[in-house]
């Protein structure tokens, strides 16, 4: 039986640094329930990247972040195959 190893950090007493980030502040949607600005984000990440329509898409990624920060991943999947099937409920 093999002993697992650690990171030398970790094996050191020293933790990694670990940076979270999501979506900045939006003052249109001031509440603390975040179900609308994460509807807004992903819609808006997909008509960012149908815009650049091939070209360099590193701009949309942060609405990308944004959404994927925001949305619980069970929407994320729905709206993602309703958007394949053409159902998507809003405008993209």
């Amino acid at each position: 039986s093999r002993t697992p190893t650690l990171p030398d950090d970790v094996a050191d007493g020293r933790r990694p640094v670990i940076e979270l980030r999501t979506a900045p502040t939006d003052f249109c949607f001031p509440t603390q329930n975040q179900t609308r600005h994460c509807y807004v984000r992903y819609p808006e990440y997909h008509r960012c990247v149908k815009a650049k329509d091939g070209d360099d898409r590193t701009e949309c990624d942060k609405f990308q972040r944004y959404y994927g920060s925001l949305c619980p991943t069970d929407w994320v999947v729905e709206w993602n195959r309703q958007r394949e099937e053409g159902i998507f409920p809003g405008p993209i």
